[in-house]
């Protein structure tokens, strides 16, 4: 039986992570990434073929020529403050290319595909820790397309039989130990990188923004998860769906959180550095507290964290970028 996987945006952080596993998994990852976001250094020992997905005719002749038997779909643009102010980039890239992508999955009759989805869909929550069945409200044309690719797949599910996992993904956070991989964003948005960008001098300050939220110390709360722990959940889902498994929604997190001054503090103490830092106000749609309800991954696909431990998470970023290779 075949082994191949395409991995769309298999070049950017989590994609590469996944890559990675698949290998030491036996699988035959193909990356396809148009690198507009993603780094070449980051494929290890996997298939780069560059290309993009709002390519109707390349995407047809790849899917003939390599017939993989899953997709993991990673390929989008995630900066949240860009999608409100050019929301048709959004809407082109992450929800237009989907369409594009479906339809020559379910031409081909793939047998599973993982999306990578996000918390975003759920908005500002009504409750905390946040189930799957939270309504889906998102607060910005991000999360919307994240939201409306969801409903394609349960469209898709429903009238083609096309098997899917979708995957909301809260705070993704470290580096794989080994040093080869990790978070490049640019521009960066992530807090951890941030702070330890700023701890190494790469920049000035830190900017906090909001420190009177309802809180223990006035700061956000986030779940963080691994993402060497959030890339095993890909590959379980997609033995999941390998195996016949249902199309299922699912939380990716801890199912508990961590202020921004606790990750400052433990940033600080693990760097043994100074983070200066500058006090700004809230930024509107920053919700309180984002915390994952997380028992459905560990019930559904006997998901076990080896990284839940806010320490380790950071440690294997700050050896990220201590050595950087991109």
């Amino acid at each position: 039986m075949s082994r191949k996987i395409l991995v769309t945006g298999g070049a950017g952080y989590i994609g590469s992570h996944v890559v990675k596993l698949l290998l030491e998994k036996g699988y035959e990852p193909i990356v396809l990434d148009n690198l507009s976001a993603g780094h070449r250094e980051a494929v290890l020992g996997a298939r780069l073929v560059k290309g993009d997905l709002r390519d109707k005719a390349f995407l047809k002749s790849f899917f003939e020529a390599e017939k993989p038997i899953a997709v993991m779909h990673f390929a989008a643009y995630i900066v949240v403050p860009e999608s409100v102010t050019d929301p048709l980039k959004y809407y082109e890239n992450n929800l237009s290319a989907t369409v594009n992508l479906l339809q020559a999955s379910v031409e081909n009759k793939v047998s599973a595909f993982i999306f990578s989805s996000s918390a975003a869909v759920y908005g500002v929550p009504k409750e905390v820790p946040i189930p799957e069945e939270h309504p889906v409200s998102p607060i910005n044309p991000y999360g919307t397309s994240k939201a409306m690719v969801e409903n394609m797949l349960t469209d898709c599910h429903n009238a083609y039989g096309l098997p899917y996992v979708s995957l909301r993904y809260f705070n993704a956070a470290g580096a794989d130990p080994s040093g080869l991989i990790g978070e490049a964003h640019n521009p960066e948005t992530h807090l951890i990188p941030l702070l330890l960008q700023t701890a190494i001098g790469k920049r000035e300050k830190f900017y906090l923004f909001g420190t009177d939220y309802p809180t223990s110390d006035g700061t956000c709360i986030r779940d963080f998860i691994h993402v060497n722990d959030l890339a095993e959940v890909h590959i379980l889902a997609l033995e999941h769906l390998l195996n016949k498994g249902e199309s299922l929604t699912l939380n990716c997190g801890y199912g508990h959180g961590y202020s921004v001054k606790e990750v400052l503090e433990e940033a600080k103490r693990i760097t043994k550095r100074d983070i200066p830092y500058e006090i700004k106000e809230r930024r509107p749609g920053d919700p309180p507290i984002l915390v994952a309800k997380s028992e459905n991954v560990k019930k559904f696909l006997g998901f076990l964290p080896k990284f839940d431990d806010l320490t380790r998470i950071i440690e294997t970023a700050w050896q990220w970028e201590l050595n950087r290779r991109y």
